[in-house]
């Protein structure tokens, strides 16, 4: 089977890159996959994507150097598996707030004994190669989002479920739960408090600690502080970006620095 290179990077100490997806484009997705991410995640939660296009991207990315992710909806095993069978090489699940939640993401990940995916990987044997059904299980990559209270005061139990390759912090959802506004970059004492808790049992448990950023710089700044995946924003973001920078270097105008702050 195809090595999941993300999980080579986490043993070898070096922090994943993440590209992130949320318009419904193999082009984009091609385009993100040839730019020298270590991964790149397909978005169906937020992102403007059904299971077709997620499909199209997903053999886009099959053919850049970047490890195709997905983010789901939501827990339910039946999409999990059918993207997995599509040929994602590892998933993000958002609001997981118990041990309970956490271990059913991952059982849906993992064929038996280890867990209770159904068999007919499709796309995996393709992407991943004959021997797919004897080693995903050791390959697929699974990260459980970190989004509410419950879900930041149960980090030590979720994290201590076997097969959970680590969690990823979703900024916005969290600092709005903890705060009361949605900020990815918040410097509120509770968000800070609630980032170095996660980091803390991270480090303690040995698993990924991952976050969505606004920017390069912003990702460089958490990597600096102990995270090892962060997501540099997402194409919505980078396109509203260069967008609006383009524009006011042609008018020699000031660039702005609004637009949308990511999720």
């Amino acid at each position: 089977m195809r090595a999941n290179t993300l999980k080579v990077a986490v043993a070898e100490h070096r922090p994943i890159i993440n590209g992130w997806l949320a318009i419904p484009s193999s082009y984009s997705a091609e385009i993100l996959g040839h730019q020298g991410y270590d991964a790149v995640t397909v978005d169906l939660q937020h992102g403007m994507i059904d299971f077709a296009s997620a499909l199209t991207m997903l053999q886009a990315l099959s053919a850049t150097p970047a490890v195709p992710l997905v983010r789901v909806a939501d827990d339910t095993p039946a999409r999990i598996m059918q993207l997995l069978d599509a040929g994602a090489y590892g998933v993000i699940c958002p609001m997981i707030s118990t041990a309970e939640q956490a271990q059913r993401f991952v059982s849906a990940c993992r064929y038996p004994p280890q867990g209770t995916r159904s068999f007919g990987p499709a796309r995996g044997l393709l992407y991943g190669g004959a021997d797919y059904p004897q080693h995903a299980n050791h390959e697929i990559l699974t990260l459980a989002m970190i989004e509410t209270r419950e879900g930041l005061a149960n980090i030590e139990h979720i994290l201590a479920v076997d097969g959970l390759d680590g969690v990823f912090i979703g900024p916005n959802d969290l600092s709005l739960t903890l705060t009361g506004t949605a900020s990815a970059e918040s410097t509120h004492p509770n968000m800070l408090s609630a980032i170095e808790r996660v980091l803390s049992c991270c480090r303690n448990k040995q698993k990924i600690a991952g976050i969505f950023c606004t920017s390069g710089a912003a990702a460089a700044q958490r990597i600096a502080a102990g995270f090892n995946f962060v997501t540099p924003a997402n194409d919505v973001m980078q396109l509203g970006r260069a967008s609006r920078e383009a524009i006011a270097l042609a008018r020699a105008q000031d660039i702005p620095t609004t637009g949308a702050s990511g999720y």
